[in-house]
């Protein structure tokens, strides 16, 4: 794949420059730095979701019939790069990244002319109903029930680790709606609105002192089967079409490439006695051996874009990019804990709330360290574990 920079591709990079000059304001930079979890602080992320639909940038993956900008792949990396580069807060994209693909693939019309306009606006928060209780990695031993009732399904069950519930508008779900054949075969992909009678929402506080996770309890909730996406009993298919989006093809390597920006900055700033952590020969090594990584990284996530510009989809190196990018999140905060040493102990939450005026107990730049360690503990898990993703690839990528 050519990923030189031509002439138009130069004035397009200068032009996403000028953008974020001009949109990103001062708090939408500093909640991109004190991110400590998958997305930033979400009335800043979706204001920022709101900003990039007006300029009709919101959806660069997406096909151009359905709100998409017909970039070419060099362009959607270079607005990704841009976008690692000048701190915009992570969207939170579960809508346009998972959810949104799916309708375009599987929903009827009705579904896609309702839903993919309201995705793209933001009017429309999703978050995912896959997890359960005892049944993670395993997904096709999941227990909520959908029975059918009239024109409805009614559904009972519980969901765990969901992503921004407490924000969602909707949820896209799997349920079971048969218990006959292999588990694979009696699910089903249903939509449900948050604001249904029936469902109950219970936080999960993460060891980082983050509210990102959370159980849903959903009781007696009445879906219409117009929600469901697909055939009834084959939400399998549908699901593991969803999850190529989740793991691959979402700019691991410039996220990547960012975070060894900061961690850098922090081994090359002075401290207090004069010295430098860089000038370490044992730490510079690791640092070295990080940025080699990254740049593997970078050459994979070159090929999947390649994938998905003629396939429309990642396919199985997506696992590829899940283990690449997870692993590597853990080992640049694990270093970046080792930098900052003893600053990066202390419990300070506060510090971490966008426009707050609370002193940081050491350096501004040691504040999200240690919740960024203790979040991404969980990255070589949410999303298919790496010992899953690796018997994909085994069968999949390389065929045994």
């Amino acid at each position: 794949m050519d990923m030189e920079m031509s002439a138009a591709d130069a004035a397009f990079r200068d032009e996403v420059r000028a953008f974020f000059d001009e949109k990103l304001t001062a708090d939408m930079r500093e909640a991109s730095d004190l991110t400590s979890g998958v997305f930033a602080e979400f009335e800043i992320s979706h204001r920022w979701h709101k900003t990039l639909h007006e300029k009709g940038w919101v959806a660069p993956a997406w096909p151009v019939e359905h709100g998409g900008t017909g970039w070419t792949p060099i362009q959607r990396y270079i607005y990704d790069s841009e976008a690692g580069a000048a701190g915009a807060p992570r969207l939170f994209s579960m809508g346009l990244r998972m959810v949104g693909p799916v309708v375009m693939k599987f929903g009827t019309d009705e579904q896609k002319n309702y839903y993919l306009p309201r995705i793209r606006s933001g009017d429309d928060v999703w978050c995912q109903g896959y997890s359960e209780p005892g049944s993670g990695s395993d997904l096709a031993s999941l227990q909520t029930r959908a029975v059918i009732d009239g024109d409805h399904y009614v559904v009972d069950g519980t969901k765990i680790w969901t992503t921004g519930a407490q924000h969602a508008t909707r949820m896209f779900c799997l349920v079971r709606t048969s218990t006959e054949g292999k588990p694979q075969e009696g699910i089903s992909f249903i939509l449900i609105d948050m604001n249904t009678p029936g469902i109950t929402i219970e936080p999960i506080i993460t060891i980082a002192g983050d509210h990102e996770v959370n159980q849903v309890f959903l009781d007696d909730v009445r879906v219409p089967i117009a929600n469901r996406v697909g055939p009834e009993n084959d939400g399998w298919t549908v699901a593991k079409y969803l999850l190529e989006f989740e793991r691959g093809g979402a700019a691991y390597a410039t996220l990547l490439e960012a975070a060894l920006k900061k961690l850098r900055a922090i081994a090359e700033a002075e401290s207090k006695d004069g010295g430098r952590l860089i000038d370490d020969g044992a730490f510079a090594g690791k640092l070295a051996a990080l940025e080699v990584r990254q740049i593997a990284v970078q050459a994979t996530e070159h090929r999947i874009m390649s994938d998905i510009a003629q396939r429309g989809r990642p396919g199985p190196a997506s696992s590829i990019m899940k283990v690449l990018g997870s692993e590597n999140n853990q080992l640049i905060s694990e270093l970046a804990v080792e930098a900052t040493q003893y600053y990066a102990a202390p419990y300070q939450p506060e510090t971490r709330v966008p426009g707050n005026n609370v002193e940081a107990i050491g350096p501004e730049k040691s504040v999200p360290v240690m919740p960024k360690y203790l979040n991404f503990r969980a990255a070589t898990i949410y999303a298919g574990s790496s010992e899953v993703q690796r018997n994909i690839m085994a069968k999949l990528v390389l065929g045994l």
